[in-house]
């Protein structure tokens, strides 16, 4: 067994608690408008290096140090890595018998069926909301919202770990109607640890340039640090969980 990867980043800290391996899948089948990485889609790359278990297994236990010593682990990230479930299945399962804190960071835009495999192995859910509302989701991904919301609920029946994510992009994910729903359903949900605010950003433009993409919000500028304060404030007040905000 193997898995397509498109790059792993050994130091990081921004992916869950602590300093963690990333595992970049390579694979999407969401088309989000504002994605910064794009070189991620296609399931078959040149880009792509294929690893099999016992190798990501090596990089990952040779890092194994650092993560006891600050609390972290490994990430699964994309693309979306539960297009590849059987393989992070079986590094996750050797994670955990290595004692090693795993997450996954995913958009749960996928068959329930495909969650399930993992969930035994998986310690930490960083589950992004693209839109509440499944008419703006499809427009902003090309697919609606319902397996996503559906397996946020999985999650927090099983109550497992989550922390949400939810890029603001003024226009598309900023309405404050939309914020509100948003914050209520996840004030309905069972586990959910922490709740990070992403500001729009164009870094990722040039690869749309590279891949022939057409960028379809190049007109549209990052939201400013009020906009997002707003945002923070009306989720904070609803959910009372920590909203964590990079403005």
């Amino acid at each position: 067994m193997y898995g397509l990867i498109h790059s792993i980043d050994t130091f990081s800290t921004l992916d869950g608690p602590g300093i963690r391996t990333v595992i970049f899948m390579q694979g999407c089948h969401l088309r989000c408008q504002y994605c910064h990485n794009p070189d991620t889609w296609a399931i078959q790359s040149n880009n792509a290096k294929r690893y099999r278990v016992n190798e990501l297994m090596q990089i990952i236990l040779r890092s194994k140090p650092y993560f006891a010593n600050q609390q972290g682990g490994i990430t699964f990230s994309g693309g979306e890595p539960l297009l590849q479930t059987d393989f992070i299945r079986s590094v996750l399962e050797n994670c955990q018998t290595n004692g090693i804190h795993t997450a996954l960071d995913s958009s749960l835009y996928v068959k329930t069926s495909l969650l399930k495999k993992v969930l035994p192995y998986t310690n930490l859910f960083l589950a992004d909301i693209k839109h509440f509302d499944s008419d703006k989701s499809h427009k902003l991904t090309g697919l609606p919202n319902d397996l996503n919301l559906a397996n946020l609920r999985l999650l927090s029946a099983a109550y497992i770990p989550i922390w949400i994510r939810y890029v603001v992009v003024p226009g598309l994910t900023d309405d404050k109607t939309d914020v509100i729903k948003l914050a209520n359903f996840i004030k309905s949900l069972n586990s959910v640890e922490r709740i990070d605010l992403l500001p729009y950003h164009t870094l990722g433009v040039h690869k749309w340039d590279i891949l022939a993409y057409q960028y379809e919000l190049d007109q549209v500028l990052p939201p400013s640090a009020e906009d997002i304060k707003s945002i923070q404030n009306i989720i904070a007040n609803i959910t009372n969980i920590k909203v964590y905000a990079n403005i």
